[in-house]
Parts: structure tokens; C-alpha cells; sequence
């Protein structure tokens, strides 16, 4: 991903290469979310999450007391204690660092990474794919169905980066 520019000997990305491109970085976006997350569960005591959370729906409960989001938020703060926050702060804290560090290295063209960024997704995929088993939810389904689609991208482009670097070789070697 270093250098996108057209050569002689290469065709233009096509929409699957810009897809793949435009996927990394939500990914890598989403890391620094989750970086930013677990920081703040760290920081932050639960009874002052459940605090904010009350402050930040009152005014949509005020308006549909059964408004199922802001319900489900102030339920799901009201019940954080401060071992589930340590848990939270960890798992966010280490599966942004690695999502990160992962993106960063693939838009770098380090040919390591893919496997690893694969591999990374793969785990995740078969925990929340678990996770739908045991109490489906939409939101879970669509973000296991993107990363389905990020590996099949990411492999697509493992495969191109490894024949370039091996027609380079052989180039090399032949000349």
C-alpha cells in the first residue's frame, strides 16, 4: 500500500483495492476507538459511567420512556462493576493495540502482517459468531460480516503482494 502509484508493468486499482483500503482504515479507526475506550474504563469509575449515561439518555427516556437504546445503555452502565470494567479496559485496550499496530503494518506493505491481521480476525470471528449463537444481534451479525469480507480482501491482497515481490525477485535474479 506504500506506493499506489500506476507503473508500466501495473493496472490501476480497481474498487476491490480501494475497498480494501477504505476498510483498513475504519479498522484502524476502530482500533484507536477501542485504545480510547479501555483508557477511559480505566479512568473512569463505574458508578461515574452509570452517572454519564444517565446524564447523556435522560432526555431521550424524558421523551419515550421505552426508548430501547437508551434503556439497554442505562441498564448495561447501571450493571458495571469495577472487575467487568478492568476486564472491558484490558480486552479494548489490547484488541485496539494489536488492530492498530496490525493496520499500520499492512498499509506499510508488511508482507508479516497479513497473515497475522488473517489470523487476528479469524479468532474474533469464531468468538463472535459464538456470540450470535448464544444471543443474536444484528449489530454483531454485520460486524462479523465485514470482517468476513476484510479477510477475504486481505487475503486477495496477501496474494497480489506476495506475486509482486516474487516477479521482482525473479526479475532481479534474471537481470
Amino acid at each position: 500500500m506504500k506506493d499506489r502509484s500506476v507503473s508500466a508493468s501495473e493496472t490501476p486499482p480497481t474498487l476491490l483495492d480501494r475497498t480494501f483500503f477504505v476498510s483498513l482504515i475504519l479498522k484502524g479507526l476502530d482500533g484507536v476507538l477501542e485504545l480510547i475506550g479501555g483508557i477511559l474504563l480505566l479512568v473512569i469509575s463505574p458508578a461515574q459511567i452509570g452517572a454519564i449515561t444517565r446524564f447523556l439518555t435522560q432526555h431521550e427516556i424524558a421523551e419515550d420512556p421505552h426508548d430501547l437504546i437508551a434503556n439497554y445503555l442505562v441498564h448495561l452502565a447501571g450493571g458495571l462493576n469495577l472487575s467487568a470494567a478492568l476486564f472491558g479496559a484490558i480486552y479494548l485496550l489490547l484488541h485496539g493495540l494489536v488492530k492498530v499496530v496490525l493496520v499500520w503494518a499492512v498499509l506499510r506493505d508488511q508482507l508479516w502482517a497479513y497473515p497475522w491481521m488473517i489470523a487476528f480476525l479469524l479468532i474474533f470471528i469464531v468468538y463472535q459468531s459464538y456470540q450470535i449463537a448464544v444471543s443474536f444481534s444484528w449489530g454483531l451479525t454485520l460486524l462479523t460480516a465485514f470482517d468476513i469480507f476484510i479477510v477475504y480482501l486481505t487475503l486477495r491482497e496477501y496474494g497480489i503482494h506476495r506475486a509482486r515481490r516474487r516477479r521482482v525477485r525473479n526479475d532481479t535474479a534474471a537481470g
